[in-house]
């Protein structure tokens, strides 16, 4: 069956160029099920729980029916709380944000009323609020609703457990008897029944199916963060965690190629999957991944869905997806043929809510981690430098070195001289991270407009030199030498210039290639870089 596409639910132009900025693929069951009898003006009922994209499924058709000349209040929402109510009034903002005109306000309490009546008064044509505040402003006469044609319960079951049934229905008599009205409960009580007998017209019922099964073998942590500090979180949680294979998850294509670009910079070894690349160079990035010449793929759910790699030890939620089910699939691609995995989660304060509420579908618990600290991931360092010693010592061979440290002894003893190599591999500094090393000839090579710039995962910390990458590049692509451009060598990663008529042909000489050992993952350098 072929995918649906936001552009098949006949959505204005303004507001898909939004959802294709934000990165929207492709709409949930709920979206497909609910915009179009909603952009027909019918009154639905949608039972479906928190994390099904039921947000967009009422926002979209609503934003599309409001008259931005008209600055008086048009779709109310209401919403059992303060968390909900900002989390859906900055989705709608998001959803509108080419619409010119069309504002939208939260209200609720614990914020000062005098801010929410100041806004007020300049327009907002869409309010989003827990029942308590939008009565208070009701009855203050700070919100008038007679020019309401669109209304939505969200969570309403929600809302009557938590007593607000006698607001709900008080403030659905202020409004006019023709609006249209959209309910969303995760349960149809009868309690939800009789209000949809009193304040709708012949509604239209919509059901999403849920599955929340998982995998037993696999453990689920989450972290919180703040939204500013999740790359240097995700980059801790990494390196404490050394996994070899690992997929990351971003809800949108913009935030996988952004994320992407500062895990590259920062030394890891991450390739990009998304719905705008090209199917060879989705190919080409699956193939490196299975070859484990990349060790974390970075991915949005609809491109992950053809990935089948059994050795995935880690999966890491970098987003939480906008559809539970989602999330079911994606840790599904750890743990499998009977091994253990791990699933990450990375979630903000304003998500905890959510993440109950996903705990709640998947029937499972999500144990919280603290975000591992500088001096974690030192001692972590240390251990595997330890690791590598025993190995080494084992491994024997070291009668050279001995002759060295024996010469060494003379001056200092053999404890000391240990310690100092040891903490000369742990305080090793990325500061020259950034720095430019030296061109491959002390003659300056001027960038070429037909040259393009590639980038490789390995640096001087691997102990390469630039002419080791001039000697792969040009042995293995069978070009000459002389037509590499500038190399770009920093700790961890190398730039290097090729012509581009022969882009394709070095990517494919290089991509089962090792330097110094490694093996290696080189790609088209980001243009930002």
């Amino acid at each position: 069956m072929k995918s649906m596409h936001f552009e098949d639910l006949d959505i204005k132009k303004d507001i898909l160029k939004a959802l294709k900025e934000l990165g929207f693929e492709v709409p949930t069951p709920i979206q497909v099920q609910a915009i179009p009898h909603l952009k027909m003006g019918k009154d639905i009922i949608g039972q479906a729980q928190t994390g099904t994209g039921k947000t967009a499924a009422f926002g979209i058709p609503m934003i599309e029916r409001v008259n931005p000349k008209n600055k008086a209040v048009q779709i109310l929402i209401m919403a059992p709380t303060r968390e909900l109510s900002v989390q859906v009034a900055d989705e709608i903002q998001k959803f509108s944000n080419h619409v010119i005109g069309v504002k939208t306000l939260a209200i609720y309490g614990g914020q000062p009323i005098s801010t929410q009546i100041k806004a007020l008064k300049r327009g907002v044509q869409i309010i989003v609020g827990t029942p308590g505040r939008i009565l208070d402003h009701i009855n203050r006469k700070t919100l008038k609703l007679g020019e309401v044609i669109g209304v939505v319960l969200d969570e309403a079951d929600q809302m009557l457990d938590m007593g607000f049934q006698e607001d709900m229905e008080a403030i659905l008599k202020e409004t006019p008897t023709e609006r249209q009205t959209a309910m969303f409960s995760a349960t149809i009580s009868r309690e939800i029944e009789r209000i949809a007998q009193k304040y709708m017209k012949q509604p239209e019922k919509i059901m999403v199916a849920q599955k929340a099964l998982t995998v037993p073998q696999i453990s689920q942590y989450y972290f919180e963060v703040k939204p500013h500090e999740k790359v240097e979180a995700l980059c801790r949680i990494l390196d404490m965690d050394k996994t070899d294979l690992g997929i990351i998850f971003c809800r949108t294509k913009r935030s996988v190629d952004e994320l992407t670009e500062k895990l590259q910079n920062r030394g890891y070894s991450a390739a990009a999957i998304h719905g705008d690349l090209k199917q060879t160079q989705r190919d080409r990035v699956m193939k490196k991944f299975r070859n484990r010449t990349i060790d974390l793929l970075v991915a949005t759910d609809v491109a992950a869905r053809g990935i089948d790699v059994n050795d995935v030890e880690m999966v890491m939620n970098y987003d939480i997806p906008e559809d539970f089910e989602y999330y079911v699939h994606r840790i599904g691609r750890t743990g499998r043929a009977g091994k253990e995995g791990v699933a990450y989660t990375l979630a903000t304060g304003k998500q905890m809510r959510t993440l109950k509420a996903l705990e709640s579908y998947i029937k499972g618990k999500i144990v919280r981690r603290k975000i591992p600290t500088v001096n974690d991931v030192v001692e972590k360092q240390k251990d595997s430098i330890a690791d590598q010693i025993h190995a080494v010592i084992e491994k024997g061979g070291l009668t050279e070195y001995t002759n060295f440290v024996e010469k060494l002894s003379d001056d200092h003893n053999s404890m000391d001289i240990a310690a100092a190599l040891f903490k000369m591999l742990t305080e090793k500094s990325d500061t020259e991270l950034f720095k430019v090393a030296e061109n491959i000839s002390d003659t300056e090579k001027e960038y070429k407009a037909d040259m393009v710039r590639l980038f490789i995962n390995i640096g001087k910390s691997h102990g390469v030199k630039p002419k080791d990458i001039l000697g792969a590049v040009a042995g293995e692509a069978g070009i000459s030498g002389d037509v590499v451009g500038i190399i770009d060598m920093y700790d961890k990663f190398t730039f290097v210039e090729v012509p581009g008529q022969f882009e394709e042909q070095v990517l494919d000489a290089m991509d089962k290639n090792r330097i110094k050992g490694k093996k290696i993952n080189m790609e088209r350098a980001n243009d930002k870089r």
